[in-house]
């Protein structure tokens, strides 16, 4: 899995590059293959993407984009197909990890584990899909070092 780290918005806030790729490469399934690119934005650029994508108005914490009709495995020798996308928003993940009271490593690490898990087709828009995402959400952080991100209210 090669997995490129994109921030845009310069912040030192943000965890190292290599961190990023680390709780990537933990969330995701060993047969995934492919590229992967971990892109962290601004608010303004987080809240275009939810209208245009999920017409939803405002930043949001994590956008996942699957790449569409392709297999993620090796396609000819050396050459990786696209696998997806993560966007996520520096200033909505320090604010959620603030109001929330969550060390900020923590929280960014458990919205790079949830875009991953969403990558791989996860979801919680229904409570039973909610709940098995969940407690993978929790044994991927709990190995990583990580309390349960969803006992911190």
């Amino acid at each position: 899995m090669v997995v490129t780290v994109q921030n845009a918005v310069g912040d030192v806030r943000v965890p190292e590059a290599a961190q990023l790729r680390k709780w990537v490469r933990s969330a995701l399934a060993d047969e995934v293959r492919g590229e992967l690119t971990v892109r962290i934005v601004d608010a303004k650029e987080i809240a275009a993407l939810n209208s245009r994508y999920r017409g939803k108005k405002g930043p949001t914490n994590v956008l996942s984009f699957p790449a569409i009709g392709s297999d993620p495995s090796p396609a000819n020798g050396d050459e990786l197909l696209p696998f997806g996308d993560l966007v996520i928003c520096a200033e909505v993940v320090e604010r959620e990890a603030r109001e929330q009271g969550k060390p900020l490593a923590a929280h960014w690490a458990h919205m790079v584990v949830h875009g991953a898990l969403h990558l791989q087709g996860y979801d919680h828009e229904k409570a039973r899909e909610a709940a098995v995402m969940e407690a993978c959400e929790r044994a991927l952080l709990a190995r990583l070092g990580f309390p349960d991100p969803y006992s911190i209210k």
